[in-house]
């Protein structure tokens, strides 16, 4: 988890409180669900004696619920801080029905995402089967690196950025790519052939193909069907579903263009 950002001595304008606050928040991201003090302090990288302050605040604020045994969890109020900017975006609304229907006809869950620092954020789904111990909902966030969405993300920013947007590589499977070069020539393949497979790297057993989705700004989300590498050889997997990906890629660019997004 990210500490709270240090304060910027030359800006008067920066309320290192309220920094330090999000922190806290941005501690609880599903694993566990349920944090305790000390958990939320090192996480947060602050004093047990302010994040139990922040807590408290949270609590009494309806953000956050105490437990009988002494941990804490979000309530759903929580919510709340993300709806304006949802609720402010055409693009989940436009592509909802697209990935209802293709994942109704591969019969995998098909997710939309768009790049947030170095990770990816889940803006729309449509889930088939759990094919993943990690639970996946909308405002779930991943490591760009490690997955197909993020790579086709990362290949739309110029070469340099995208290596400055990474920073450390970590392994979170024995196949996972963690040598820059090898990752930045894995982008440039992307960006040539204009798709990304990602196999076994986040997780064993987990495969996924993903595509870009352009609107008037050009690459501003990714489109994926995430399957398991027990549906058959990569090469045949990608032969069977890449052209659907990229046909309702198609389908919802257009759609984009003429909702003037």
């Amino acid at each position: 988890m990210d500490a709270a950002p240090a304060a910027d001595p030359a800006s008067a304008d920066f309320v290192q409180s309220l920094a330090r606050g999000l922190a806290v928040i941005r501690t609880f991201d599903g694993e566990p669900a349920e944090l305790s003090l000390a958990e939320v302090a090192r996480r947060a990288d602050i004093p047990r004696a302010a994040a139990r302050r922040f807590l408290r605040t949270l609590e009494q604020l309806g953000y956050v619920r105490a437990t009988p045994d002494a941990r804490f969890r979000l309530t759903p109020r929580i919510l709340e801080l993300g709806y304006g900017y949802l609720s402010s975006l055409s693009l989940p609304e436009i592509v909802q029905p697209h990935l209802d229907e293709l994942s109704h006809q591969i019969g995998e869950s098909v997710s939309v995402a768009v790049l947030d620092g170095d990770e990816i954020v889940y803006v729309a789904r449509a889930a088939a089967r759990r094919i993943m111990s990690v639970r996946i909902t909308i405002g779930t966030r991943l490591p760009a690196a490690a997955t197909s969405m993020g790579r086709v993300l990362l290949a739309a920013l110029p070469e340099t950025a995208a290596a400055e947007t990474v920073g450390e590589l970590v392994a979170y499977t024995p196949r996972t790519r963690v040598d820059p070069a090898e990752l930045s020539a894995e982008l440039e393949r992307v960006r040539a052939q204009g798709w990304a497979m990602v196999d076994g790297e986040l997780e064993d057993g987990l495969r996924s193909i993903a595509v870009p989705l352009r609107t008037r700004a050009g690459v501003t989300a990714a489109l994926n069907v995430s399957t398991s590498t027990a549906r058959g050889a990569a090469d045949d997997v990608r032969a069977e579903l890449l052209p659907a990906l990229q046909r309702t890629a198609s389908e919802i660019e257009a759609e984009l263009v003429a909702a003037r997004v």
